[in-house]
C-alpha cells in the first residue's frame, strides 16, 4: 500500500485529495459529517473546500467506499452518506433515521485501465471480453479474443493480472452492473453488487488503491473512475457500447449515456436508476450517476438546513466545476426536479433557538 500511495502522490489532484482526506478524517470543528464513495471524492473535495470558503460551513468527509458510507448513514453516525450504488430496498429498511432520499450529484465513467508494456494506443474491449478477463478465462494479453478486437496491435505474451476493489464499493457496483448487462456468464456467476466474490485477482482499497496497483504492476488491468486514471497518466480502453460503437470515456460520452434520463424520470422518481450500457452511438457504456444520501426527516433543524443549503449550492454553483475534474454535470432539467425535491426534506426541532 505504501508503494501505491507513493505513486498516487505523483498526481497533483490526488495529492490534494490525500491531504483533504487526512484533514477531513476528523470531525473536529465540523458543521456536517459524511462518509462514502471514493468515485466522486475529487469533486466532493473541491465542493467542500469551496463551500467552506464561501459560507464558513465545514463538511468533513471520509472516503471509505460506498458500502461504508451506507452503513454509517444507516447507523446515523454521519449527517449524510455518499454512494455510487443506489441503496437496495433492504438497505433502506435498515436505516435507523427513516426514509432515505437519493440526490444525484454528477455523472462519471468507470474506465478499464491497464499496464501493458509496448502498447501505445488505446485498447478496444467489449463487455464479454472484460467479463472473460475478470472470470479468469483470458489469462494472456495476446489471447485470440483480445487480438481480434485490436488488429495491428502487438500484444505481448504476458500474464493478465486482474485488480479489483477489496472494499464495499459503488465503483464495483457500476462495473459489475455493466458486466451483468453484457455477459450472461457474469450474470449467472458473480453478478452485480458493491462487494462480489471475485473469481481471480488482487484487491485494492478505494479507487486510489486500484490505481496504484495497476500503475506499479506490468500486465495488470483494473477499473477506476476516470479522474484517477487521467491524473495518474494511465491508459484506458475504448469500450463497445450497445450500438456496437467503440467509445472512449469522456464528459461528452458520459453525457450521451445520460441523455433522456431526466425526461424519462417521473416526478415521483426516487432516482435509483442505472444507465449502464445505454442506447446511443455516442454513449460510453460504463457510466453512472453518483448519489448523496439524505434522511428525509432531519432531526436536527440546524444541521438539516445546512445540508439542504449545501446541496442547493452544489446543484447550482458546484456543478460548474464538474467538467474540470472529468465528471459530467447533471442536466438542467434534472436540477429543477432536484430543487423541488429539496423542499420535501423535513427539518426537525432539535438545534432550533
Amino acid at each position: 500500500m505504501k508503494t501505491s500511495l507513493r505513486m498516487i502522490a505523483a498526481s497533483g489532484l490526488l495529492v490534494a485529495v490525500a491531504a483533504l482526506a487526512g484533514a477531513q478524517g476528523t470531525t473536529d470543528g465540523a458543521d456536517l459529517t459524511a462518509a462514502g464513495a471514493t468515485f466522486p471524492y475529487p469533486i466532493y473535495s473541491k465542493w467542500f473546500t469551496d463551500y467552506a470558503a464561501k459560507t464558513g460551513v465545514k463538511i468533513n468527509y471520509q472516503p471509505i467506499g460506498s458500502g461504508g458510507g451506507i452503513r454509517q448513514l444507516q447507523e446515523q453516525t454521519v449527517d449524510f452518506g455518499a454512494s455510487d450504488a443506489p441503496m437496495s430496498d433492504d438497505e433502506m429498511s435498515k436505516a435507523k433515521g427513516g426514509p432515505v432520499l437519493h440526490f444525484p450529484t454528477v455523472l462519471g465513467a468507470v474506465v478499464m485501465t491497464y499496464n501493458v508494456p509496448g502498447v501505445t494506443k488505446p485498447l478496444r474491449l467489449t463487455g464479454e471480453v472484460i467479463a472473460d478477463i475478470f472470470l479468469g478465462q483470458i489469462t494472456k494479453w495476446n489471447d485470440a479474443k483480445l487480438a481480434a478486437l485490436n488488429p495491428g496491435v502487438k500484444l505481448p505474451a504476458l500474464d493478465v493480472l486482474v485488480v479489483h476493489r477489496s472494499d464495499g464499493s459503488g465503483t464495483s457496483f457500476i462495473f459489475t452492473d455493466y458486466l451483468t448487462a453484457t455477459s450472461p456468464a457474469w450474470a449467472s456467476g458473480p453478478g452485480k453488487g458493491k462487494d462480489v466474490k471475485w473469481p481471480v485477482g488482487l484487491g485494492g482499497k478505494g479507487n486510489d488503491g486500484v490505481t496504484g496497483q495497476v500503475k506499479q504492476t506490468p500486465g495488470s488491468i483494473g477499473y477506476v473512475e476516470l479522474a484517477y486514471a487521467k491524473q495518474n497518466k494511465l491508459p484506458y480502453a475504448e469500450v463497445r457500447n450497445a450500438a456496437g460503437q467503440f467509445v472512449m470515456p469522456t464528459i461528452e460520452s458520459v453525457t450521451a449515456a445520460a441523455a433522456g434520463a431526466a425526461k424519462s424520470l417521473p416526478p415521483t422518481t426516487d432516482y435509483r436508476v442505472s444507465i449502464v450500457n445505454a442506447p446511443g452511438r455516442e454513449a460510453y457504456p460504463i457510466s453512472s450517476f453518483t448519489w448523496i444520501l439524505v434522511y428525509a426527516n432531519q432531526t436536527d433543524a440546524t444541521k438539516g438546513k445546512k445540508l439542504v443549503d449545501f446541496l442547493r449550492w452544489a446543484f447550482h454553483e458546484g456543478e460548474g466545476a464538474a467538467s474540470t475534474l472529468d465528471y459530467a454535470p447533471l442536466p438542467a432539467s434534472m436540477i429543477s426536479q432536484l430543487d423541488k425535491r429539496l423542499t420535501t426534506v423535513k427539518l426537525g426541532t432539535v438545534g432550533m433557538r
